[in-house]
């Protein structure tokens, strides 16, 4: 008896040992990991609960607050550029207040050369009418829908322009360049530009009112026959374009004042 005692006394914790480790084996077996695997889960989602900002719901709620803050901080912009726009149109006379629109469309392959606006017939805008940006002259609508309208672009290699320089009178032809420049090809052949000066359509244009700045002279070559051309850096962010403001066609301007002097 005594024996066995002590034979227990020895081997006894080797056999507990033994058996937890056999009957964790066969459970693990039954369960396939189902078990360990909650155990597993519930010592880790102790430390994630020590852990704050590391559980799920946090997390999607601050992917969700920082979505709005976003939005608001969008919406903020949108709404000081409508207000700036909204006030240069109303400085308009109201026989010549122009149309606000967004660009809503513009394809990679035609990137410099024309834009669809988010306006088109139903609120007012016909082929011919001029396009401006914050800066100068963007270009002529081109074709219109009910809702929709299409601008050619002055950047447009198809584009031309008739202007002239602020400074001296210098006359010429402002042609796209499919760029954030275009080319100005004067009537004359040594003509009184300089770099920096400023360019706007000319008088003698028949699609554009006269005097809408378009660019500034970056560059010129007075050897290139047979007359000389300049660049010329345009105004308007043609690159990024966003709201624009459009105005009825020369024509129905001139018409307007017979109308009202009658």
């Amino acid at each position: 008896m005594f024996t066995a005692r002590r034979w227990w006394e020895h081997k006894g914790l080797h056999i507990g040992i033994l058996s937890l480790i056999v009957g964790g084996a066969w459970i693990l077996r039954q369960t396939q990991g189902a078990l360990l695997l909650e155990i597993y889960q519930g010592v880790t989602s102790q430390f994630q609960i020590l852990q704050p900002g590391t559980n799920p719901e946090e997390r999607l709620k601050d992917a969700r607050v920082l979505e709005l803050e976003a939005q608001i901080t969008e919406l903020e912009n949108q709404n000081k550029k409508l207000q700036q726009l909204l006030g240069y149109v109303e400085k308009e006379p109201i026989s010549s207040r122009p149309i606000p629109a967004r660009v809503v469309g513009r394809s990679a392959d035609n990137w410099w050369q024309q834009v669809i606006l988010n306006r088109g017939s139903l609120a007012g805008i016909q082929e011919g009418f001029v396009v401006k940006a914050e800066g100068g002259l963007v270009g002529l609508v081109e074709s219109v829908t009910p809702n929709t309208s299409r601008v050619l672009l002055i950047s447009d290699l198809k584009s031309k322009v008739g202007v002239n320089i602020s400074r001296t009178g210098a006359k010429g032809v402002v042609r796209g360049d499919a760029s954030a420049e275009a080319v100005l090809e004067f009537y004359e052949k040594v003509p009184n530009v300089k770099p920096g000066d400023v360019v706007v359509t000319s008088t003698y244009s028949q699609k554009f009112p006269s005097g809408l700045p378009i660019g500034r002279i970056k560059s010129l070559d007075l050897k290139k026959l047979p007359a000389s051309v300049a660049k010329v850096e345009l105004f308007p962010s043609i690159r990024s374009l966003d709201w624009v403001t459009v105005y009825p066609k020369p024509e129905n301007q001139q018409q307007e004042n017979l109308q009202s002097q009658k």
